[in-house]
C-alpha cells in the first residue's frame, strides 16, 4: 500500500476512473492545467487530455447545466464547485434539474453526475468558502450526499461515486487535505455508498459525526478512555441516505448518543439523526440525545473561527452530560 494524503487519494480515484472508462470527463474551474485550487486534479489534463480534463468559464450555473447534458446522453461528469459556499449559484442544476432527472423521465433516463467540492472551515478561508451546506443537500430527494475523513475513504467513496448511476454530491474538508497520510491501496476498490463506518468501538456512548469532526470524536474519546468512559464513534461517510441500522444498533447497545456535526445546529443533518433514534429507539434511550454543533450565526470572519467551531472539548462536555444525566 502506499501512504498518501486524502487529496492524493481522491486525485488517485480519479485517474483510476478516467483510465477505465472514457465516458469519464472532469471540469470546472483551473481544473485543467492548473490542476484546481487545491490541486486535486493536478497532471490529469496532461495524462488524458483537453478533452477529457479541461477548465471551465466562472460561472457554476454553466457548468451545472454542462453537467446535466452530458449525463443524459452518456458520459459520467466529474464537475468541480470550487467551493461549496458557491453552491447557490448552481442550486437549481443540482437540486431542481439532476436530483429529479430519473424520477421526469420515468426510469429512461439518469444523471450519473459526481459534484465534487471542498468545504469546511478551520483554514482560515475568506468569507463563502468554508460553510458547511450538506443539510441542504440531505433535504434533496434525489441526491446521494457523501463526505470521508480518511484518504482510504475518500478514494473508495468517490471511486463508487463516479460509478453511480444517480447523482452523488461528494464534500471534502479542506482541513483534512494535507493533514495526515495513511495506507491507501494503489489498485481500484469501492466502499459502498450508504453504509457507515464504526471507527471506534466502545459499550458506554455513540458518537455519530462525520468529516473533520470524525477526527475531533476520536480525539475526544481518548480522552473520555483516562475516566473509564468507553466511546463508540460512527462515522457516517454518506450524509444521505443514514446508515439507520448501524446507528440504531450501537444506541441500542450503549443506550446513549451525542450527535457531532461542524454546521449550525439549525443546518447539517443531526436534527435529523437525532429525529431517526427517538423514533426507532427511544425506548433503549437513558438520557437525551444531544447535539455538538456550530452556533446558529452566519459562518464568522477567520479571526473568530477558532472559537465558533466546535472542537474535542465540546464533544468531552456533551459525552459526559449524557453519561451523568
Amino acid at each position: 500500500m502506499a501512504q498518501m494524503t486524502m487529496i492524493q487519494a481522491i486525485t488517485d480515484a480519479m485517474r483510476n476512473e478516467l483510465k477505465k472508462n472514457e465516458d469519464v470527463l472532469i471540469f470546472g474551474e483551473d481544473v485543467g492545467q492548473n490542476g484546481g485550487v487545491f490541486r486535486a486534479t493536478e497532471g490529469l489534463q496532461k495524462e488524458f487530455g483537453e478533452d477529457r480534463v479541461f477548465d471551465t468559464p466562472l460561472a457554476e450555473s454553466g457548468i451545472g447545466g454542462l453537467a446535466i447534458g452530458l449525463g443524459i446522453t452518456g458520459f459520467r461528469p466529474v464537475m468541480e464547485i470550487q467551493f461549496f459556499g458557491f453552491l447557490f449559484e448552481v442550486m437549481d442544476s443540482v437540486a431542481g434539474q439532476m436530483s429529479r432527472w430519473r424520477y421526469r423521465s420515468g426510469g429512461t433516463q439518469t444523471t450519473p453526475i459526481t459534484v465534487r467540492s471542498p468545504f469546511g472551515g478551520g483554514v482560515k478561508t475568506p468569507e463563502m468558502h468554508a460553510d458547511s451546506l450538506e443539510g441542504l443537500m440531505a433535504q434533496t430527494p434525489g441526491l446521494k450526499v457523501v463526505i470521508p475523513s480518511t484518504p482510504y475513504d475518500a478514494k473508495g467513496l468517490l471511486i463508487a461515486s463516479i460509478r453511480d448511476n444517480d447523482p452523488v454530491v461528494f464534500l471534502e474538508h479542506m482541513k483534512l487535505y494535507r493533514s495526515f497520510r495513511a495506507e491507501v491501496p494503489e489498485e481500484e476498490y469501492t466502499i459502498e455508498l450508504g453504509k457507515a463506518d464504526i471507527k471506534r468501538e466502545g459499550k458506554d456512548v455513540t458518537i455519530i459525526t462525520y468529516g473533520a469532526m470524525v477526527h475531533a470524536s476520536l480525539k475526544a474519546a481518548e480522552e473520555l478512555e483516562k475516566d473509564g468512559v468507553d466511546v463508540e464513534v460512527i462515522d457516517l461517510m454518506t450524509v444521505s441516505p443514514l446508515d439507520i441500522d448501524t446507528i440504531i444498533a450501537s444506541v441500542e447497545k450503549t443506550n446513549r448518543a451525542i450527535v457531532v456535526q461542524e454546521a449550525q445546529k439549525q443546518a447539517g443533518i443531526a436534527a435529523n439523526v437525532v429525529a431517526e433514534i427517538t423514533e426507532r429507539a427511544i425506548l433503549s434511550l437513558e438520557a437525551p440525545v444531544l447535539r455538538v454543533t456550530a452556533p446558529d450565526t452566519v459562518y464568522p470572519f477567520a479571526a473568530m473561527e477558532d472559537s465558533w467551531l466546535p472542537d474535542h472539548k465540546d464533544i468531552v462536555d456533551a459525552v459526559n452530560k449524557v453519561v451523568n444525566f
